[in-house]
């Protein structure tokens, strides 16, 4: 039984969540707060498995309360946003400093069982999370100098990930060099907040990172993020790539895909590409990466001890997918070693 506190500064919206949690077995709602302080208490006396967090609250807002938290007390958080541009911003911060998922909030846009499906969902996923205060200092290792891509257009790097991905994919990017080869990525994320995923990367990373637009040219210096609830494709045109940006059913219960990007990657780019699964929940992405090894490409998962949830590379792994396994703070170098190889 996974026991959660769900914390709301709306009365409404805490009766509401309650009573849809408690439909489904192996939920047990043991309690609620109106604000931070009052969950502080609630979370020291019941120890809930899981909290769900609202973004914006009185007295403390939730980002404030969630980085207390998770120095003191690292524990499993999901958090309940408004799809709106500000609070996806909010949402992408609450992953940085450690939630382990975002949901969207009650409202216009989403009903209370919509919702209280995607919470479902996530808080099954952040029980099984591996939650700690801070990246462990074994995993910042730079990246070589010497770790340096033989520029081609004819390179790219296709990277997958969901529950943790954002933090992972951060930490990738962020130790990459600006003339990197050209980046494809794929991110479970609701709409909306994959353009501010990708803002938020731009500001951090050398490399220009942007929400892919369709029919837009994969080149290097540049990642793009495929947007939330639409699959990316990757297409040859002549020497060059070029991201499509489509709808279509969902793949593994998600869209964008990373079996559907991968799978594109393996028959466009072949052998002149890397492949990259990093963590989350599921099997998505591991036979899309098993076709990119099948197709030449040089594939990597990331190992069960960095990840937040082993499923997506574990099930690649099953599969004979990888050709290597490597802890998150490795795979920038690994991939550039394997891109200057190629």
């Amino acid at each position: 039984m996974i026991r959660v506190l769900v914390v709301d500064d709306s009365a409404v919206v805490r009766k509401a969540l309650s009573s849809e949690l408690s439909k489904h077995g192996g939920i047990e709602v043991v309690g609620t707060a109106a604000d931070p302080y009052v969950a502080r208490d609630r979370i020291a006396s019941l120890q809930p498995d899981v909290v769900t967090l609202d973004v914006e609250m009185p007295r403390m807002d939730g980002l404030a309360f969630l980085e207390t938290l998770m120095e003191h007390h690292p524990m499993p958080v999901v958090m309940v946003s408004s799809l709106t541009p500000r609070n996806s911003d909010l949402a992408l911060r609450a992953l940085s400093l450690g939630a382990v998922e975002v949901v969207p909030k009650p409202g216009s846009t989403f009903s209370v069982p919509d919702v209280a499906k995607h919470l479902v969902r996530a808080i099954r996923i952040a029980a099984k999370a591996k939650v700690s205060g801070r990246p462990a200092a074994q995993e910042r290792s730079r990246m070589s100098a010497a770790a340096r891509p033989i520029l081609t257009t004819h390179k790219i790097v296709a990277i997958g990930a969901s529950t943790g991905g954002t933090k992972a994919i951060e930490e990738v990017l962020r130790r990459l060099p600006r003339d990197s080869p050209g980046i494809v990525i794929a991110q479970h994320m609701p709409e909306h907040f994959t353009e501010s995923f990708a803002r938020r990367l731009d500001q951090t990373c050398a490399m220009d990172v942007r929400e892919a637009k369709d029919s837009e040219q994969v080149v290097p210096g540049v990642a793009l993020v495929a947007p939330g609830d639409r699959h990316m494709v990757l297409q040859r045109s002549g020497a060059r790539y070029v991201a499509r940006v489509k709808g279509g059913p969902q793949v593994h219960h998600q869209r964008p895909s990373v079996d559907v990007l991968f799978q594109s990657v393996a028959r466009a780019a072949g052998q002149n590409a890397v492949g990259v699964l990093l963590t989350g929940m599921g099997e998505d992405g591991a036979r899309g990466l098993l076709a990119m090894r099948a197709a030449g490409a040089h594939t990597i998962a990331q190992d069960e001890r960095t990840c937040v949830v082993f499923g997506m590379p574990k099930a690649a792994i099953s599969l004979g997918a990888a050709d290597d396994v490597v802890p998150l703070g490795r795979i920038p170098e690994a991939m550039m070693e394997l891109l200057k190889a190629a």
